[in-house]
């Protein structure tokens, strides 16, 4: 399999096992639009670009993971929540959990410790808590990338780690072109996808 087509695969994967909530979606694509304003944002202003990124962008996805998807069992794919979890190929839930609690952790022990137990220095700290409080969420989220990514190559090959990495960083984009209609759905009350239509390769191959 090439590169293109394992991307697809995990793209794929990761929308009919995690995105059945039309709600869910609705989330992701408010969370790709503010990541891709991040994105942006990161050159004009790099402390407030990765503060938005992680309080709203990061939040907002992670809310229709925890509190909408369903965690029953998945008929349209005939398999059970905890079988998802053990092949989801980048952070499932229980992966998840440990890194919002490494954010809280490393964010209170800033508050408390603003030197961090000596990694910013005083005139670093003087720059102020949101400036070093950035650069902390920003380490915290290019090593959760990295370890990821590294971990992959041991566990299914190096493509497979480069394939995750790269579907990370296009994502907010790839999500606002599938989840555009999630707010049409949910506003004729149509709560869930049934798939359907993903499974017409034809139309899989278009928006892959």
């Amino acid at each position: 399999m090439g590169f293109i087509e394992e991307l697809r695969m995990q793209r794929w994967d990761d929308h009919r096992y995690y995105h059945h909530n039309r709600i869910n979606q609705f989330l992701h694509l408010a969370s790709s639009i503010c990541f891709i304003v991040s994105y942006v944002w990161i050159f004009l202003d790099p402390v407030m670009a990765v503060l938005f990124g992680w309080v709203v962008a990061m939040l907002l996805r992670q809310i229709g993971h925890f509190f909408f998807e369903p965690k029953t069992y998945d008929e349209v794919n005939d398999a059970t929540h905890d079988y998802k979890e053990s092949v989801k190929v980048g952070y499932n839930l229980s992966r998840k959990l440990v890194l919002l609690s490494l954010w809280v952790i490393a964010s209170a022990t800033l508050y408390v410790e603003p030197s961090l137990f000596g990694v910013f220095d005083a005139a670093e700290q003087a720059r102020g808590f949101l400036y070093n409080l950035s650069l902390v969420w920003l380490a915290l989220a290019v090593g959760a990338l990295v370890f990821r990514t590294i971990h992959l190559f041991f566990i299914m090959g190096v493509q497979s780690g480069l394939v995750w990495f790269c579907k990370i960083l296009t994502d907010p984009f790839h999500d606002v072109m599938i989840y555009y209609k999630s707010p049409y759905y949910i506003l004729k009350g149509e709560m869930y996808d049934d798939m359907s239509e993903w499974y017409d390769e034809s139309l899989l191959a278009k928006q892959m």
